[in-house]
């Protein structure tokens, strides 16, 4: 539990560090900068993934089974807003924040399937560091210009990946040893 533990403050530190430490991370630099923060990130997923998958199972409590598809549906619009934030469409222009937002309905969908301890430290924390990070991108930015909208078949576009990349999660979770369909 420990490295799942310090992985997430390791992406707690990475993520954060803009908006919380502004000018230590500006002493960075643009470049080495943005470099040590991927080096982080990366490292930090990497503790994280290590950290849950070697965690002693510690029930805290048994979702029922229909929640697996509340979490699939849940899932679709979470890797949905993923890839919003990358090329412009209708839809890019009502939602602010479509990563952060992502991140939560993953978390959320997430918690509502694993009853185990690890889920909730590796989830909650997750949960948390999204609605963090986003309380204090509000409060740093508070107002939001829309981007211009982009043409309604990149929302289509959108539509389409989302399910192909869907079921390639679905099929790494089943290669893993996490079945989310069944």
């Amino acid at each position: 539990m420990s490295l799942l533990i310090l992985g997430l403050a390791l992406w707690y530190v990475s993520h954060l560090m803009k908006r919380v430490a502004p000018g230590a991370r500006a002493a960075m630099g643009e470049m080495p900068g943005k470099l040590v923060i991927t080096v982080l990130s990366i490292l930090a997923i990497v503790l994280m993934v290590m950290g849950f998958r070697a965690a002693p199972v510690v029930d805290l409590w048994s979702p029922p089974a229909f929640l697996r598809h509340v979490n699939n549906l849940m899932m679709v619009f979470a890797v949905f807003l993923v890839e919003l934030g990358y090329v412009p469409g209708k839809l890019r222009t009502k939602i602010r924040h479509p990563m952060l937002t992502a991140v939560k309905i993953w978390a959320i969908a997430h918690l509502l399937v694993n009853g185990d301890l690890a889920s909730v430290v590796l989830f909650g924390g997750l949960l948390a560091w999204a609605v963090i990070d986003l309380i204090l991108i509000n409060r740093q930015v508070p107002d939001w210009t829309p981007p211009k909208a982009g043409p309604m078949r990149n929302d289509l576009i959108y539509v389409a990946v989302a399910a192909v990349l869907f079921g390639l999660i679905g099929y790494i979770h089943t290669w893993l040893g996490y079945p989310p369909f069944g």
